[in-house]
């Protein structure tokens, strides 16, 4: 990172400045088999198209709540840099009748039908693909956002100082998550290059900041894995030798 590095967006740009090529985001789900890598440049790519989205389409503006109701995946960790770059408060498993869009995987479409604002649905399947049809009352977010622009200029400047993540409780402005990332990372004992495998959901910070927040604040990369208990043991020591990790939080 920079020392002028004050929001999580910050902090990709700062990434994508230093060294595109290198790995930012391996995600598995061990459920499906499923395996994805992206690079920063492939993940900012992603972030850009949907802060666009977020903004353009669905007429977000700072200060706006967006319910995530997403697991731990490659395309989460996506909506919250790009509610970060919009200057959206990304609320991790929010109430969507309090909030002011939603954003919602497969299994919570029901509840997130109590959102009276912008709905959109992701269908979480491998290489991002779309739903076979759309869910009544929603927009297929695997339709609407590979079109959206590769760069993104927020309309309105972003404050470090406003809210920006609430998390099981916890609401933190982009400026403390910054801090509070890197004060982790520090912990961890995470340094430029470091890979960190997560099998921690996103439901809490320690979750977030292991499987994303403070891999990215130290220049590091996140292994970040989806059910990763039906892993076999072996399978496991096979993923960290193959991943290089350095270090594992689970």
């Amino acid at each position: 990172m920079n020392t002028t590095d004050r929001t999580p967006a910050d902090l990709l740009r700062s990434a994508l400045a230093a060294d595109p090529a290198r790995p930012l985001v391996t995600f598995y789900d061990d459920a499906t088999g499923e395996r994805v890598e992206l690079s920063v440049a492939t993940f900012a790519n992603w972030v850009a198209k949907t802060a666009n989205y977020l903004q353009g389409d669905l007429a977000a503006e700072p200060g706006d709540r967006l319910a995530l109701l997403l697991p731990a995946h490659w395309q989460t960790a996506v909506w919250l840099l790009a509610c970060s770059s919009v200057g959206v408060v990304a609320d991790v498993g929010g109430d969507p009748g309090a909030a002011d869009l939603v954003v919602s995987g497969p299994d919570t479409l029901e509840e997130a039908r109590a959102c009276t604002g912008e709905r959109v649905a992701l269908a979480l399947r491998p290489l991002g693909g779309r739903f076979p049809q759309a869910p009544q009352g929603f927009a297929d977010y695997a339709v609407e956002v590979p079109s959206q622009g590769d760069r993104f200029a927020p309309y309105a400047p972003v404050s470090p100082q406003d809210p920006a993540l609430a998390v099981d409780g916890r609401e933190l402005t982009g400026a403390e998550m910054v801090a509070v990332a890197l004060a982790d990372a520090a912990e961890r004992g995470l340094s430029e290059g470091s890979r960190l495998l997560s099998g921690l959901p996103y439901d809490t910070w320690a979750g977030l900041s292991a499987g994303l927040f403070a891999p990215l604040a130290a220049g590091g990369s996140v292994v970040l894995c989806r059910n990763l208990d039906r892993l076999a043991a072996d399978g496991l020591a096979q993923r960290e030798e193959s991943e290089r990790v350095t270090h594992r939080a689970d």
